[in-house]
């Protein structure tokens, strides 16, 4: 049974940082790509980051970018995802998600796998 368990999420003032972490099991993900996702009370899922099978590439959303940075090991079956200067508008829950590709893209529907969800709020 395939599962991705998040951690890392929190409160935290404007201008600080936090790292997610997202554990898979199950089975191994260094062939796929991997992503992260936002949601915000009332919005709709939105991209967030995504990561290729060996990290070479990534690609962020314009709202996060240059402030957030994810990263995987895949020996440890774990992606992460570091925020810094956070805003209050980055304040939603955030979900990993797997795609079962070598490659890369922000479309939600292509993943396949989701992590649980981890509340992040940050304070003004």
């Amino acid at each position: 049974q395939v599962q991705l368990v998040q951690s890392g999420g929190g409160l935290v003032q404007a201008g600080g940082s936090l790292r997610l972490s997202c554990a898979a099991s199950g089975r191994t993900f260094s062939n796929y790509a991997m992503g992260w996702f936002r949601q915000a009370p009332g919005k709709e899922r939105e991209f967030v980051a995504v990561i290729n099978w060996n990290g070479d590439y990534t690609y962020y959303a314009d709202s996060v970018r240059g402030r957030f940075t994810i990263s995987r090991d895949n020996a440890k079956n774990t992606v992460y995802l570091q925020m810094n200067s956070l805003k209050p508008e980055d304040t939603a829950v955030y979900y990993c998600a797997v795609r079962p590709y070598l490659s890369i893209s922000r479309d939600q529907s292509t993943y396949i796998y989701w992590g649980q969800g981890t509340q992040v709020t940050v304070s003004s």
